[in-house]
């Protein structure tokens, strides 16, 4: 009976660790914008985004060019679902909220619409390929067609 029960135990144990794996999105990525689909604009964009991520959070250092503008942005995420403020690439502030669902990111963005009391939001998913070489970024919002930027590891 007790071997049953140590066996029962050990099952237990590896199902919940192996619940809580999520993937690990450091190091140093590079946008591709031949793969990604519903770009308009952002097609002409050059990003690197720095990732660093630890048990309970995420940050994101953004390095973009645009027409000859360069800017850079920081956004962090509490993985554990806490809220958290970042601002847009257009400057807007949004209050942030990521979550996993099995292997994937999502964080959704929440921000002050153009009419007084009306609120934007969009859905950002985040996701690894299964070799870990290529990072998959869908974005939605409202009825518009999800725009899906795919981003290469370079460390």
């Amino acid at each position: 009976m007790n071997k049953l029960l140590t066996i029962s135990l050990y099952l237990v144990l590896a199902i919940a660790a192996q619940a809580q794996e999520v993937p690990d999105f450091s190091g140093t990525w590079v946008l591709d914008t031949s793969r990604g689909e519903n770009l308009g604009m952002v097609a002409a964009i050059k990003q690197t985004a720095v990732l660093s991520q630890t048990a309970g959070t995420l940050t994101l250092d953004v390095s973009s060019s645009f027409m000859g503008s360069k800017t850079e942005q920081q956004l962090n995420y509490d993985l554990t679902g806490g809220p958290t403020t970042n601002e847009t690439a257009m400057g807007e502030i949004s209050e942030t909220v990521a979550s996993w669902v099995d292997d994937t990111l999502v964080t959704v963005w929440t921000s002050e619409g153009a009419i007084a009391g009306s609120k934007v939001v969009r859905t950002e998913t985040r996701s690894l390929a299964d070799d870990g070489r290529t990072m998959t970024v869908s974005t939605t919002r409202g009825d518009k067609a999800t725009r899906i930027m795919v981003f290469d590891r370079q460390q």
